[in-house]
């Protein structure tokens, strides 16, 4: 199950690294190596400008994306589904799971793994409720006979 933990939206609101030491952000740049988890790859491969931003709790194992409402509206089942894949994926590399925020803090999806074993057991959760923006609505034929 993903964390209930609320966003905070709050720590990458600002242009600049966040004051608190226990987050890690799009923003952070580490000095001495490569800051973990390292996720800018994959936004570069798998998201261009559907993700916003991200906040990594290394503590909690736990890495919220926040994405931009309007291009996920855009993106149909398969779309969300991969775009959650991708980024679960390199994610889970790093011992993380991942949930998917908009700005308006409404949770998305979610890839969570039980990471205790050596084959983790991972899921996907997909919101239902969320429109495809390419809905198909086929109007009855009439019959032939």
């Amino acid at each position: 199950m993903p964390s209930k933990a609320p966003l905070e939206l709050n720590l990458i609101q600002q242009e600049k690294t966040p004051t608190r030491p226990d987050v890690i952000t799009a923003n952070t740049i580490s000095q001495d190596g490569l800051t973990t988890p390292s996720l800018w790859w994959a936004k570069e491969q798998f998201a261009g400008k559907m993700l916003n931003n991200w906040i990594a709790y290394p503590t909690e194992k736990r890495v919220d994306l926040v994405v931009n409402r309007q291009l996920w509206t855009l993106l149909d089942y398969m779309d969300r589904y991969r775009f959650v894949n991708e980024f679960g994926n390199v994610a889970r590399d790093f011992g993380y799971n991942i949930r998917v925020f908009n700005q308006q803090r409404t949770l998305l999806a979610a890839y969570t793994c039980n990471l205790s074993s050596n084959l983790p057991n991972c899921q996907i959760w997909l919101e239902s409720s969320s429109q495809d923006s390419l809905r198909l609505r086929l109007k009855p034929q009439a019959s032939p006979f």
